[in-house]
Order: C-alpha cells, then sequence, then structure tokens
C-alpha cells in the first residue's frame, strides 16, 4: 500500500485553483487505488513557524543524541514534519506562485524538514563542504497556478519562475529527483482563458493518476 503526503500552500480556502486541481488528482488517484493511505497536511492556512535562533542551535548540535530537552522542544514540529516526509512514499504539493516563488508557508515547511542528519548528510572532503541526499525512493508531483502565462520551462519569463526551480533544488537536494510539474496559467486573464489553461491542467493529472 502506497503512502501519499499532500501539502496544501494557497493561504486561500475553496478559491484555491491549486487546492481544487489538487482535489482532482486526489480523488481520481484514490478512486483507482481505494486501499492509500493520504494524509494531508496545510501549511498555506495553518502556521508553520519560521527557522529560529534556538531552532538553528538544535539542529546543528555537535551530538544530535544527546540535546537538551529545550533543543527537543525546539525542534519538536521539525521532528514531526520530516517524520511524516519521510513515511509518505507520493509527495503532492499544491501551490500558486507568489511573486515568483512560493508562499511563506511552504518556505517555513522546506525550512522545517531540509534537516542535517535527518534528509540530508553533510562530510567535508580535503576541506569541501560535500552535501548526500538522505530521502530515497519517493516521487513528488507540484501542482501549481499561476497569473500570467509564459513561465513554464520554455515561456518568455521562465526566468522569472523561481517557484519551480526552489521546489525542484530542494527535493532534489533531499533525494527526491522524480518530480512532475502540472500548471495552470493566466489565473490573472480573462475568465474563459484561464479556464482553458486550468482544463488542460485537469486532463494531464487525470492521466497522471491512472500511471502515478
Amino acid at each position: 500500500m502506497s503512502k501519499i503526503l499532500a501539502i496544501h500552500a494557497s493561504p486561500r480556502g475553496e478559491r484555491s485553483h491549486s487546492r481544487r486541481l489538487a482535489e482532482v488528482f486526489l480523488s481520481a488517484l484514490q478512486a483507482r487505488n481505494p486501499q492509500w493511505h493520504l494524509t494531508r497536511r496545510d501549511v498555506g492556512r495553518a502556521l508553520i513557524p519560521p527557522v529560529s535562533e534556538a531552532f538553528v542551535a538544535a539542529a546543528f548540535y555537535p551530538e544530535p543524541e544527546a540535546r537538551p530537552l529545550s533543543m527537543q522542544a525546539d525542534l519538536a514540529l521539525s521532528d514531526e514534519l520530516v517524520g511524516e516526509l519521510l513515511g509518505h512514499d507520493v509527495l503532492v504539493i499544491s501551490t500558486p506562485m507568489h511573486n515568483f516563488s512560493v508562499p511563506s508557508g511552504l518556505k517555513a515547511w522546506i525550512d522545517q524538514i531540509v534537516r542535517l542528519g535527518l534528509t540530508f548528510a553533510h562530510t567535508l572532503d580535503n576541506g569541501v563542504a560535500r552535501y548526500e541526499p538522505l530521502v530515497q525512493g519517493k516521487k513528488a508531483l507540484i501542482i501549481t497556478s499561476r497569473g500570467g502565462f509564459g513561465f513554464g520551462p520554455n515561456g518568455e519569463l521562465a526566468s522569472m519562475n523561481h517557484a519551480d526551480t526552489l521546489l525542484r533544488t530542494v527535493l532534489g537536494f533531499i533525494g527526491i529527483t522524480d518530480v512532475t510539474v502540472v500548471a495552470a496559467e493566466g489565473e490573472e486573464s480573462e475568465a474563459r482563458t484561464f479556464a482553458v489553461s486550468a482544463a488542460e491542467a485537469e486532463q494531464r493529472l487525470l492521466a497522471l493518476a491512472r500511471v502515478f
């Protein structure tokens, strides 16, 4: 049985296009695989605290197994989020593009799950830092909505898309390299124009649900 972790990053509720598209995929996937377990984590409307000085001190404590209780408390949420990620096979992230990147809640989640010794390792090779991903055997689907057109890989505004590149970089850094992106563009365009793009995204998601 596969386990799916859905991360919802939009601060909007039912008005969120990325959430709605994610539900299209998740509903179709579960209809085909009713035995699969789905966990949802809302980082768009639920507060994920930013990294603090106490968090950094605890995360990089030289003897993790001997962390004081106070430091363990500083990492409690991070430990929960990392365990959640490691305990699932498929990661689905639904997110809008906010100012060319991801919403602050999703960035806060990223900062909590990129953890030394848990999702990546760090060594020195002749004084040069080397990093090793520790998250293996998982794949991810990013479902996103964008205000304008041309932010895709070959679009005229591709260089301004720091959302997809950030997520691919972060996921790859910890070991998740099997990443698919499905986007609906033109959210800020005339309604019928965006509806066409959203419908195309829906069809692609339905096709992915048959093979994911």
